[in-house]
């Protein structure tokens, strides 16, 4: 403040020299710090997405609607138009583009946390790949800069590799969110889509799941390492059918970017969220973070808490049209074995060393 009333006050006098000796102090002012610019750039491009997760769908759905009624009826009817021919789209392998998983926002975001993605084994790009992403925590902010993006650089790590972030296929219902999501190289968690990624768009596919998905996201809370697996079978089935190596991932940190209420089970408002549920697709989660000026505050705004996100050794899967369940079983004991294994790996780098994964 002082620097512009030094400058201002040279302008009254007519002196030159004092508005550009002013100007010269303005970068050591400590409101426009670089350090903290950064800082706010981080929280702003993290908030983006939150909103964009939360509102975006739904805004431009009612926008959309309210054109049809207005002099822009015109555009609306050849968006619409256009949404119905591009229909399918979504779980035809999409429409990825790399100046967008590039954008410097997506590096913001990354900071923040920040974000690490740990490579243990190469991945061969003739090779068609499943990945089970673990936990869901509240947004899955790891699986999303990590695969739907190149701010931690996967492409470079896992060259050859495509990853294809699986995620609820009614977002690619609404107008403006589906080509957001499509253009990270994400996709609908639907059997079409991923039939197609792993079979019909030749081999280097890697798509990536939430293994947990909503039920999961209701048990995530700091400090617990919970995961619901014991009962989530179709993904090794899928992946005997295609015959897809299956590599387990987990991220450290992931549960502690939000606070969460976590009711008991068989309570009134733990049989709401599931109804809830299976209703909409995803888990009414009471959670808050911290504000957008103080991490004193509620909000949005997730916890700067480190996400590190392990990618470990693939499962080498045989191609079985018609797998029984026994083969089925087999591989999936062999699945949550390598996990766990990850786990009890990495924990003591990325978590209290008396941690321990629990399978549900």
């Amino acid at each position: 403040m002082k620097t512009i009333l030094a400058a201002y006050s040279g302008v009254l006098r007519g002196t030159g020299s004092s508005i550009l000796s002013a100007l010269q102090d303005l970068p050591s002012a400590p409101w426009l710090s670089r350090s903290k610019v950064e800082k706010h750039l981080q929280v702003i491009s993290v908030l983006q997405w939150v909103l964009t997760f939360l509102m975006l769908g739904a805004a431009c759905t009612v926008l959309l609607i309210y054109m049809f009624w207005t002099d822009c009826w015109l555009i609306a009817a050849m968006y619409t138009t256009w949404l119905i021919f591009d229909w399918n789209t979504p779980k035809e392998g999409g429409r990825r583009s790399s100046w967008v998983r590039n954008w410097t926002v997506w590096s913001y975001f990354r900071d923040y946390f920040p974000i690490r993605l740990i490579k243990t084994h190469n991945l061969l790009p003739s090779r068609n790949y499943i990945f089970g992403y673990h936990p869901h925590g509240i947004f899955c902010f790891g699986a999303f800069c990590n695969f739907g993006t190149e701010a931690t650089g996967f492409s470079k790590k896992f060259p050859g590799i495509r990853p294809s972030l699986a995620t609820l296929a009614g977002n690619f219902r609404m107008p403006v969110l589906r080509d957001y999501l499509m253009s990270g190289g994400i996709c609908p968690v639907n059997r079409n889509s991923i039939d197609y990624m792993l079979s019909r768009n030749g081999t280097g596919n890697a798509v990536v799941i939430v293994i947990g998905g909503a039920a999961e996201s209701l048990n995530c809370a700091p400090g617990m390492n919970s995961v619901t697996l014991k009962n989530r079978k179709g993904f090794v089935k899928l992946a005997l059918q295609k015959g897809a190596d299956l590599v387990p991932v987990y991220s450290f940190g992931e549960n502690e970017a939000y606070k969460q209420v976590i009711f008991e089970e068989g309570s009134w408002w733990r049989l709401a969220q599931r109804k809830l549920q299976k209703l909409v697709g995803f888990a009414p989660c009471l959670f808050h973070g911290c504000g957008l000026f103080s991490e004193d505050s509620w909000g949005l705004v997730p916890y700067c808490k480190p996400i590190t996100t392990v990618v470990g050794e693939p499962i080498t899967v045989p191609k079985i049209e018609e797998p029984s369940q026994e083969v089925v079983d087999q591989y999936h004991t062999m699945y949550i074995a390598s996990l766990v294994k990850l786990f009890d790996k990495y924990k003591v780098r990325f978590a209290p060393k008396d941690s321990f994964l629990q399978i549900q």
